[in-house]
């Protein structure tokens, strides 16, 4: 298969909640604890996705269609589940304490659940691919990979909020909240030259030309 279209199927499937660095001001007490509270219900969501993301870059580059069609939805499905769970991880957490909490938490509730359904439609989408027809299977994830990058803007979009101002320093502060390491057992081990899980990846842009090799 392409790897641009790799490429654009892994770029997009990370959702990033945390900040680099973090600040030294005094965040107050109120404002930290809703911090340790959402993130310590994020993490396994947070890692769920990070193992999510690396399962479809460890596979995508030069698998088998039949391999690739297998990843992505179960990847697209953990990510869906995972983006549900967060939606609910904030609602438990009720409203953060800072200006306008109450509408920043229901905006993030509504945009990750929405989130979560197109990954469902994204795993859809995978399911009904053809694996049988090599140019088939490589045109139709031509389109799942557009669709993503469409997505990626609503996946960081759904935690921009929560990452403003005092609160998203409290929540960089947060063990809970930090970019994970995936973890994959070894029959899925990356590819050589796959970029780390636990770094901020760029989304890349689908190939207008692609083809499968």
């Amino acid at each position: 298969m392409n790897k641009k279209l790799a490429a654009a199927l892994s770029g997009g499937a990370v959702l990033v909640l945390v900040l680099s660095g973090c600040s030294s001001d005094d965040e107050g007490d109120k404002v930290n604890d809703w911090a340790k509270t959402f993130c310590d219900q994020a993490q396994p969501q947070i890692q769920k996705r990070a193992n999510a993301n690396q399962l479809i870059i460890s596979t995508a580059a030069d698998s088998k269609p039949e391999t690739i069609k297998a990843a992505d939805s179960k990847a697209f499905q953990d990510i869906a589940d995972a983006d549900r769970a967060l939606a609910k991880a904030v609602e438990s957490a009720g409203a953060p304490p800072v200006d306008n909490g109450e509408k920043i938490q229901q905006d993030a509730i509504k945009e990750l659940n929405a989130t979560a359904v197109a990954y469902d439609g994204l795993k859809k989408q995978v399911d009904a691919l053809d694996t049988t027809n090599q140019q088939k299977f490589a045109d139709g994830l031509k389109v799942v990979s557009d669709n993503l990058a469409k997505i990626q803007n609503m996946d960081q979009d759904a935690v921009a909020k929560l990452q403003a101002g005092e609160l998203g320093q409290a929540m960089a502060k947060q063990p809970g909240c930090q970019t994970p390491k995936a973890s994959l057992p070894p029959s899925a081990s990356p590819k050589a030259g796959a970029p780390e899980t636990g770094t901020k990846t760029p989304a890349a842009k689908p190939s207008a030309s692609a083809k499968s090799e």
